[in-house]
């Protein structure tokens, strides 16, 4: 009985996995889409969902900062990073933070 429960158990998950995938997260997309196409983040930063390996600014999976790193970073700049404040809108600002965050945190 035990045994049956086990690979019915087994099956439900295959079957939810393939018949409903899984949501997708819009301002994740967004915030990929910025890090890799318009701020350009990925020439300096390592960052391994964008297979990125820019050498220049930190190693975002090893440092792994909070939300409030990154946003005033991306809004202001710092060291060499130029800000983004003005250049992105604050939706933009806002995607680009949570798909860091979100990536270099998992």
């Amino acid at each position: 009985m035990k045994k049956n429960f086990i690979i019915l158990f087994k099956f439900i998950i295959l079957f939810n996995f393939f018949i409903f995938p899984t949501k997708s997260d819009p301002m994740f997309e967004l915030g990929k889409n910025i890090f890799l196409n318009k701020a350009v983040c990925s020439a300096c930063h390592v960052l391994a969902d964008a297979g990125s390996n820019g050498q220049i600014g930190p190693n975002l999976n090893e440092i792994r900062p909070d939300k409030n790193r990154i946003l005033n970073a991306v809004k202001n700049g710092i060291g060499v990073m130029p800000m983004y404040e003005g250049e992105l809108t604050p939706e933009e600002i806002e995607a680009v933070v949570h798909y860091v965050f979100t990536s270099a945190n998992n």
